[in-house]
């Protein structure tokens, strides 16, 4: 079967409106991509070698595209995914690669699919969908062009147009990588490290105590002082900062933010350390180190940006033999008005302090963020994030958000990848659909051509840089 990418996909089916959206879409088709949230490592760029093979690039670190295999029957060690209790031999990377091809209609339709497609095609010349006959012969060539010079991580990034890429950095980091990036004369690029410090907040989190005391050592206080606790998170929010940092990232289940008195924290912080709190006093001291999370923000000016609402690792053997980020997080309901007031009673009428709030519960956008951001000036409404990162899901989350916050309330697009390759496929994605959802407006006669040319130039660039303070 021919893989032929249509020039005009995701564009509106009526023909005046498409020719708008086409328009439109030239309009920032060749901008460059601001990613200010995402996975990738930087070690790759810094070491700039070759990719090894497309299973290793394209499959085995992609939870988007492991998921659905196994949902389809296929074991992870056929994909490549090394068993850490078995010890069973994994599939090599052209049997890996194999397996893919064959199951490859099962991503028709989906947001991994259309990615794909667009990599195939654009970055790879391939014009065939793979299937069982052509797997060897796609794996030679994907194989070859890695070999070259053309696809080494460098130049991939120049060649995508990227200008800023944000990283996802543990708090005890110390963003060598960055600083050895940002001093090479012959790396034009900017990469910006971003403080995670999810397992230094969470009590239930695997190694608290452990990380505790690594903030101790480096801070010189005694792991059970809970001021020292609080300046060590601060000292190492600056680092961050001084390495070019924009944003501290927190992914919690629930948004919840609580006050508490400094005597009550430090009471809940000896119980963290210890392995005794209940999980209902491991929630109210995560909720009072977010709170605490949102005024180190309002002092250091790092953007906050929030991701709730997923239930990670939900598969218990999966997570106990494969690890995390193996395709087993699922989405679960999620409020933010309640649990984010006391945070907002607090910050939230402050300018400077930026609050970027992610979902996955669509239903969300319209009843509960973007009323929120289309009153406290602190909040800004997030881009579709994983499991609405894609072409319909956009589209809702524009129509549910622009009528009460409009288009100057978002993040802009944010691609949050481990998947280096698919970042240009999924900007172009969003570029498509902005433009499309803005053609809509201008032929309905909701806002003029001018207006819509303006707002999706500054979806792509002003807002971003605004948002993310870039």
């Amino acid at each position: 079967m021919k893989l032929n990418l249509d020039p005009d996909r995701l564009f509106p089916v009526d023909p005046a409106t498409r020719e708008v959206a086409r328009a439109l879409y030239t309009e920032v088709a060749a901008l460059p991509i601001l990613s200010p949230h995402g996975h990738v490592d930087p070690a790759i760029l810094l070491g700039n070698v070759p990719f090894p093979d497309p299973a290793e690039l394209l499959i085995r670190y992609d939870h988007y595209v492991t998921r659905l295999m196994h949902a389809a029957g296929v074991r992870l060690t056929d994909l490549g995914i090394p068993d850490r209790v078995s010890h069973n031999a994994v599939a090599s990377p052209r049997e890996v690669w194999r397996t893919f091809c064959a199951h490859w209609h099962l991503y028709a339709g989906t947001a991994s699919g259309y990615w794909l497609q667009h990599e195939f095609s654009v970055l790879f010349g391939i014009d065939q969908h793979p299937d069982a006959h052509n797997a060897d012969a796609l794996f030679d060539t994907i194989q070859a062009a890695l070999a070259t010079d053309a696809f080494r991580p460098r130049a991939l990034f120049d060649q995508f147009g990227i200008e800023v890429l944000a990283t996802t950095d543990d708090p005890m980091d110390d963003l060598a990588v960055h600083k050895a990036l940002a001093d090479d004369p012959g790396f034009a690029g900017r990469v910006l490290p971003t403080f995670r410090p999810d397992a230094y907040l969470n009590p239930a989190a695997a190694g608290f105590a452990e990380n505790v005391a690594r903030l101790a050592e480096w801070n010189g206080t005694a792991p059970s002082s809970y001021q020292g606790y609080i300046d060590a998170l601060a000292g190492r929010r600056q680092y961050f900062v001084e390495h070019g940092a924009v944003s501290a990232d927190h992914g919690v289940l629930q948004p919840l933010t609580v006050d508490l008195a400094p005597s009550e924290a430090a009471s809940l912080f000896e119980g963290a350390r210890a392995g005794t709190l209940s999980a209902a006093e491991s929630r109210v001291f995560g909720g009072h180190m977010l709170l605490e999370m949102a005024r180190m923000s309002v002092a250091d000016g790092l953007v906050m940006t929030v991701h709730p609402g997923v239930f990670r690792n939900h598969h218990t053997d999966t997570f106990t033999r494969f690890g995390a980020d193996t395709g087993h997080d699922i989405p679960v309901t999620t409020t933010y008005v309640d649990p984010l007031r006391p945070l907002l009673e607090k910050y939230g009428n402050l300018p400077d302090f930026h609050l970027v709030l992610f979902g996955v519960d669509e239903t969300a956008y319209s009843r509960e963020i973007a009323p929120l951001a289309g009153f406290y000036p602190s909040v800004y409404v997030g881009a579709p994030w994983w499991f609405l990162d894609a072409p319909d899901a956009v589209l809702r989350f524009r129509a549910s958000v622009t009528e009460t916050a409009g288009f100057y309330r978002g993040s802009g697009f944010i691609d949050d990848t481990r998947a280096f390759l698919s970042i240009p496929a999924r900007h172009e994605m969003a570029r498509r659909l902005d433009a499309a959802f803005l053609a809509r407006l201008v032929r309905e006669g909701r806002i003029d051509m001018p207006t819509a040319e303006g707002i999706i130039v500054d979806l792509v660039d002003a807002i971003p840089r605004k948002v993310f303070k870039l």
